[in-house]
């Protein structure tokens, strides 16, 4: 057998299949970019010849993590603006200089978030932002995986007085981008929230949405005020607006979803929406926090991403499981809420499922694309792995991964970055951020 990847001798392999099967002293068979087996006997392994072996000794290999929610390029306005509440937070100081960047600086942004992530061990992410063309750029070039939306319409300012209508330019988005790389992206709508919108965008991101055959990835209720907004303006919640308008109709990203009422979870059961637990950003904005424990006693498809670094302020996944696995234990005085195998479920194939690559990612099984991990597991605060679910969770550092693949190709090899020349992104991005800091002073 002729393989372009062995990994051999791995300590433990986290499979994330059904059961969440932990395999001790194992291998992983790579080729043609999908997994070709796990775990084959010693007798057969003799046979195997490969490209390129990787001695998985002190290792431990596990899906790529999943980041279901973030803004890439706010790398560029990370450390900014910090301690406030979101409102004063987005509007009085993010949106204003958002308006100054442009499509090369989301373009270099977006590298440097990409970087961060594949270093911390993320695989894929589901971006929402603007200038989405040179997301996608970006992207394409770095080799990760990505979900990416592009919204239908501009508000200048974030303003819904100078609103630009763009569904034909997200239709043609839609069109060039979705499948790219191989089919390492996939597109979707993005509704940024029902209070930045109103009943007509939001019945036309829909429409969209269904035209194209694809999904939405909209913020909902991030934050009280936004319950009182939606009262106000609609005459009912947030979850119900999305329902009467359709947006609940195609598959859904719902990002925060701190104030959903036990009615509003069974709207998004019934729907099959995601939803993408951002506990950082949360914490941080002071927004609240998300009844997790809840949602997965309903069966719903919880997940996890980091929200965009001007509110988190990085994208480690590791520490964003971590947060999550930790924080409703102390907040309902009960540690078997959300275990360990909880949260890397939620930061594995159940963020696969949410950003579209259900059945393809999120897993380490025959025939699934490879988009695997490697963690050096010889470090004192991994020491002794007793449990190896658990010192992932508790105890890893993104800093701990060794070597990441996407798609059958290793983009980090014993630590170092083979797409992406990391000296060059910081340079540009150094030379965005005095520009950018000289605009607002």
């Amino acid at each position: 057998m002729k393989l372009d990847i062995l990994i051999k001798n791995i300590d433990f392999i986290l499979t994330m299949d059904e059961k969440s099967t932990v395999i001790k002293n194992g291998n992983i068979g790579i080729k043609d970019g999908k997994i070709e087996f796990v775990n084959i006997p010693d007798s057969q392994l003799m046979n195997v010849e490969a490209d390129r072996v990787i001695d998985g000794r002190h290792r431990l290999a596990m899906p790529g993590l999943v980041n279901t929610h973030t803004h890439c390029a706010m790398t560029l306005l990370r450390n900014y603006a910090d301690d406030l509440p979101l409102e004063e937070w987005l509007f009085n100081n993010i949106i204003p200089v958002e308006t100054t960047l442009k499509p090369e600086d989301i373009y270099w942004g977006t590298k440097l978030g990409i970087i961060e992530m594949i270093k911390s061990g993320t695989t894929s992410f589901a971006d929402m932002y603007i200038h989405m063309d040179d997301v996608a750029r970006a992207v394409m070039e770095s080799g990760i995986r990505a979900n990416l939306s592009r919204s239908p319409f501009f508000f200048h300012g974030g303003s819904t007085d100078e609103l630009i209508d763009e569904c034909q330019d997200c239709s043609d988005y839609h069109r060039k981008w979705d499948g790219a790389g191989e089919g390492r992206i996939k597109v979707y709508i993005e509704v940024h929230s029902t209070y930045l919108f109103d009943e007509g965008t939001l019945r036309a991101s829909a429409e969209l949405a269904k035209s194209c055959g694809t999904g939405i990835h909209i913020h909902v209720l991030e934050t009280l005020n936004e319950v009182e907004v939606s009262k106000s303006k609609y005459g009912a919640g947030s979850v119900e607006v999305c329902e009467k308008f359709g947006l609940l109709d195609v598959p859904v990203i719902a990002a925060h979803c701190v104030y959903l009422t036990d009615s509003d979870m069974d709207i998004f059961k019934e729907k099959g929406v995601n939803i993408a637990h951002n506990p950082t950003s949360n914490l941080k904005l002071g927004s609240g926090i998300a009844r997790i424990p809840l949602m997965l006693e309903k069966g719903l498809n919880v997940t996890i991403g980091t929200d965009g670094t001007a509110s988190n302020n990085n994208l480690n996944m590791f520490e964003e499981m971590h947060i999550a696995a930790l924080l409703h234990k102390g907040t309902n005085r009960n540690p078997a809420l959300v275990s360990a195998v909880d949260a890397l479920r939620m930061a594995t194939v159940n963020g696969a499922e949410a950003i579209g690559f259900k059945d393809e990612i999120g897993r380490i099984e025959k025939g699934m694309k490879a988009d695997i991990i490697l963690l050096d597991i010889d470090k004192p605060h991994l020491f002794p792995i007793n449990n190896p679910v658990s010192a992932v969770v508790y105890s890893a550092q993104g800093s701990d991964v060794d070597t990441v693949i996407i798609d059958g190709k290793i983009v980090l090899d014993n630590g170092n970055l083979t797409t992406i020349d990391e000296e060059l992104v910081k340079h540009k991005v150094g030379s965005i951020t005095e520009r950018i800091s000289g605009a607002r002073s």
